[in-house]
């Protein structure tokens, strides 16, 4: 069995105790950028992992969902932000600078912009890579989408005017939580040996946030954030899949389908009884 991890600090509080050896999990970590992982677990090369919400959406007749797990907001999220030279409002016809690291944030900031911003600007997918933070700020743009420890990085230099929240973006539009990932199975894989990793994860994730200030302290060190930067990181991003993080789930899912960004997704979970 194959586990996909992301290497941005939050997977941290999930991972944390199976990375110590604390909670064992019967499978190989896989390490990845979101992107990264939505194609592993869409082509079969793993069986399990994290993967993108709006990438379920796209791929839910081959997926199922692990209940009770997800990277979820409900409000500010601090590590998915646009950063612009201008405020958004004036955005229309400008370029806005797109990392291929996720997708979800993609749907999201084309549905801010339609629907809220109210501008049509020019998307274009960057050149460099999301972690080169120099060279993606020299590429030509008014407004650069950045997600995980990059974007956390981005905003500490405060050379960006504006920036603004996607977690909380949304949340201000809808007064509904928004879920950024899910943890997806295969569902030819969907098995016993499936519902032990999903098992070994929630263990994992209840070690996790009972132990973030340690998890902050190791983030720190892997970032160079500052440590209480970290640990209010942390303190802002909800792991679970309730049922208020699915109706923001799915109230995202209906409003990508209706624009045509993606085909509408339906929720299939992993039966664990």
């Amino acid at each position: 069995m194959r586990l996909g991890r992301i290497g941005y600090i939050n997977c941290y509080p999930v991972y944390g105790a199976i990375d110590r050896g604390l909670v064992r999990v019967g499978a190989e970590l896989v390490t990845g950028t979101p992107a990264e992982l939505n194609d592993l677990l869409v082509a079969g090369e793993l069986d399990v992992s994290v993967i993108s919400a709006v990438e379920y959406a796209r791929h839910a007749r081959d997926l199922v969902l692990l209940p009770d797990l997800a990277i979820s907001c409900d409000g500010p999220v601090r590590s998915v932000a646009l950063f612009c030279k201008r405020p958004v409002e004036d955005l229309d016809g400008h370029t806005v600078l797109l990392t291929a690291s996720s997708r979800t944030s993609v749907g999201l900031v084309e549905l801010l912009c339609r629907h809220v911003w109210n501008v049509q600007p020019k998307f274009a997918q960057a050149r460099a890579e999301a972690s080169d933070l120099d060279a993606l700020t020299r590429l030509p743009h008014e407004a650069l989408l950045v997600i995980g420890d990059p974007a956390l990085l981005l905003a500490a230099r405060h050379a960006y005017p504006h920036r603004y929240d996607l977690g909380e973006e949304w949340k201000q539009w809808t007064q509904l939580p928004f879920v950024f990932a899910v943890w997806a199975a295969r569902r030819a894989a969907a098995h016993g040996l499936v519902r032990a990793i999903h098992q070994a994860l929630l263990e994992s994730r209840r070690w996790g946030l009972a132990h973030l200030d340690l998890l902050a302290a190791a983030a720190s060190q892997a970032t160079g954030v500052a440590e209480t930067d970290c640990r209010s990181y942390f303190a802002g991003i909800d792991y679970a899949l309730s049922d208020k993080h699915l109706a923001g789930l799915t109230d995202f899912f209906r409003r990508v389908a209706a624009d045509g960004i993606v085909p509408h997704g339906s929720l299939h979970f992993l039966h664990v009884a």
